[in-house]
């Protein structure tokens, strides 16, 4: 039996720099341009932002696309992510993933925990 369609969801989404880098790093790779965001406890602010390549999303995944590129998350995580906008960025300090989070109530330095 095929699982349900996954949620196109607007509550999260990913910039177009993101999606390239995505779509570049899963071409390398030779998987699919589908980008997993989650939340686990710790850091140091108490949540920390965990990335990685997602074979295809879950069933109770919501689904945000930009350029082709999916950008998923569980529902669990997205308690803590809603509205959060997920973005690429190249500096002189390195290049990461970004997550801007309305819902962080505070962050850290190192820009991958936060608190609400």
């Amino acid at each position: 039996m095929a699982s349900p369609s996954p949620v196109i969801d607007t509550e999260v989404s990913l910039t177009p720099a993101a999606a390239a880098r995505v779509a570049a790093i899963a071409e390398r790779q030779g998987k699919p341009a589908i980008l997993r965001l989650s939340v686990d406890g710790g850091g140091c602010s108490g949540f920390q932002y965990k990335f990685g390549l997602a074979d295809a999303p879950e069933a109770d995944d919501v689904v945000a696309e930009t350029d082709g590129v999916r950008l998923v998350v569980d529902s669990v995580s997205l308690d803590l992510v809603r509205g959060a906008r997920v973005d690429f960025v190249e500096s002189l300090g390195g290049a990461a993933f970004q997550v801007a989070n309305p819902q962080a109530a505070s962050g850290c330095g190192c820009g991958t925990s936060f608190s609400v």
